[in-house]
């Protein structure tokens, strides 16, 4: 029995739907040799796909040669990839200090409520994905949310469920 991760992938077959594999494949056939090429990858992916699943991990693991546990510690590492599809419009609740005082978690609160999600997560509608960023550059205008690249300043909980109609 091996314990090495990437070579008990190999004799475990990875399900991906066809146009990923394709995707993938163009992807690593294009990359793989490059220096710096798990990170390169799994952004061009991520990029193209949206998300990296499981799945993905897996395989992409597997052609690259590496631990599944070393593609996971780069997702996990990383903020900015993601391991689930996210909704068609994002928002983003600023905590950065400004946002956070002037009252930034009553915003975040208020969404949950509104949209019946947790932070991080996505409406079962696949409509909006909720999360937090730490600082959008307009602290004079706390508090703030964006969604998707519009932001709205100086946002009361009163006013977001009128903000979120503009989306439906």
């Amino acid at each position: 029995m091996s314990l090495n991760p990437s070579v008990a992938l190999k004799t475990q077959p990875v399900s991906l739907a066809p146009e990923d594999k394709a995707q993938i494949d163009a992807i690593l056939t294009e990359n793989k040799d490059q220096p710096g090429a798990t990170m390169l990858v799994l952004t061009l992916v991520q990029e193209s796909l949206g998300y990296i699943s499981s799945a993905m991990q897996a395989y992409i693991a597997q052609e690259l040669d590496v631990p599944l546990s070393h593609l996971y510690g780069v997702l996990t590492f990383y903020s900015s990839f993601r391991m689930a599809p996210i909704g068609r419009h994002q928002i983003s609740i600023c905590l950065g200090t400004a946002c956070y005082v002037r009252g930034g978690p009553m915003l975040t609160e208020k969404l949950q409520q509104l949209l019946g999600i947790q932070m991080g997560e996505t409406t079962e509608d696949g409509r909006f994905t909720l999360e937090v960023c730490r600082c959008v550059g307009a602290c004079s205008q706390a508090p703030v949310l964006m969604v998707d690249d519009d932001i709205a300043g100086r946002v009361d909980p009163s006013q977001v469920a009128k903000i979120l109609r503009k989306y439906e």
